[in-house]
């Protein structure tokens, strides 16, 4: 007889009015109906389940998620490995994130003034202070620089475990988005190129196209900036490079 949409519901966490939304755009049709004509699941449905639900949790769209789960050479295998890594992944920074911020929090009871380098950690080996120096011999003649002084100057620890946390959550789903085959000149790269040159504006300074574009070849040719952003994912660098250059493009 298979599942109800309600048992579903409470196995997987989810609502009643998600599974229809699911089945409404045919990412997860039950194989069954009663005889009343109410949708009945089997255990191969609670596997396809389950494997959208991993996916959502990384940040993948529907769209994205029904061409992984319908791509006719698609292993199942090989969705549950790549769930692995990425999930992985993000296990690492999260843990490195919390240790940080019980650091902070210990520091705070005990009335502990944290040093600038413990103030970082928080960015493990990609505290972003490794790069002051360049940045002032760069562009410290500039008023993006200066503003992005001002701004760095007013942060607390919490503004910095917020930012950092948001450039995580951002990473993970352009990861996510690399990892699925994007185009750098898809809507959904450019998309989130635009929200990361969003992100420099409102956390650091004015980001204008032209200047991402200029920042995107850094990320590239600077061994360390391309460090960083490919310890996201595989090719990160070079693919945010190019949707950069293209919703500049788009935006002109």
């Amino acid at each position: 007889m298979g599942y109800s949409v309600g048992q579903v519901a409470g196995f997987a966490g989810v609502t009643v009015r998600t599974l229809h939304h699911y089945d409404e755009i045919g990412l997860l049709c039950p194989s069954g109906r009663s005889g009343a004509g109410h949708r009945r699941y089997d255990d191969a449905d609670l596997d396809r389940l389950q494997r959208i639900l991993f996916y959502r949790e990384l940040g993948f769209p529907l769209d994205e998620v029904a061409v992984l789960l319908d791509d006719p050479e698609s292993d199942p295998r090989e969705h549950l490995r790549r769930q692995h890594a990425l999930l992985t992944d993000r296990i690492a920074r999260l843990q490195q994130m919390a240790k940080a911020v019980e650091h902070a929090m210990e520091a705070k009871k005990m009335g502990i003034n944290l040093t600038p380098e413990e103030r970082f950690e928080v960015f493990g080996d990609k505290d972003p202070e490794q790069y002051a120096e360049e940045a002032e011999r760069r562009w410290g003649g500039t008023e993006a620089y200066a503003e992005s002084q001002r701004r760095a100057a007013a942060y607390t620890k919490a503004d910095w475990q917020r930012i950092q946390e948001e450039v995580t959550d951002w990473g993970a789903r352009y990861a996510a988005l690399v990892a699925a085959g994007e185009p750098a000149d898809g809507e959904a790269a450019m998309d989130m190129a635009e929200e990361h040159r969003r992100h420099i504006c409102d956390r650091y300074y004015e980001c204008g196209y032209e200047m991402h574009v200029c920042l995107g070849e850094m990320y590239v040719s600077d061994e360390r900036f391309k460090a960083f952003y490919d310890g996201m994912g595989p090719g990160v660098a070079e693919h945010l490079r190019d949707s950069i250059t293209a919703n500049a493009v788009r935006k002109a």
